[in-house]
């Protein structure tokens, strides 16, 4: 029987006096895992977007637990998307959406 996939939900913030479509930053997130780990590895990493906010400058994203190192090091290495300057940091991991939300507000 196959395990179920534990899951961490990641909070993000842009940091950019531009702002970006959903594509744009998910196409520099994968660029940076596939330039760090390879296909093989990015592959791995179970990334989806669950939340884009361009005015808030903020996503929230999903991975699996065991890539969440690997992303953390992805996302430290974007420095541009759109070839616009970019920081993006990660201000909380939590394995739910609602405990992730829950703990922003605090």
């Amino acid at each position: 029987m196959l395990k179920k996939e534990r899951r961490r939900y990641l909070a993000l913030k842009i940091d950019s006096t531009e702002t970006f479509s959903s594509g744009e930053f998910m196409n520099a997130l994968w660029n940076a895992l596939l330039k760090l780990y390879g296909e093989y590895g990015a592959s791995k990493t179970g990334l989806a977007l669950i939340d884009y906010d361009a005015e808030k400058r903020f996503a929230l994203i999903r991975v699996v637990h065991t890539a969440v190192e690997n992303i953390r090091a992805a996302i430290a290495s974007i420095t541009e998307i759109a070839e616009k300057p970019v920081a993006i940091h990660v201000l909380n991991v939590s394995g739910t959406i609602k405990a992730l939300y829950k703990k922003l507000k605090q």
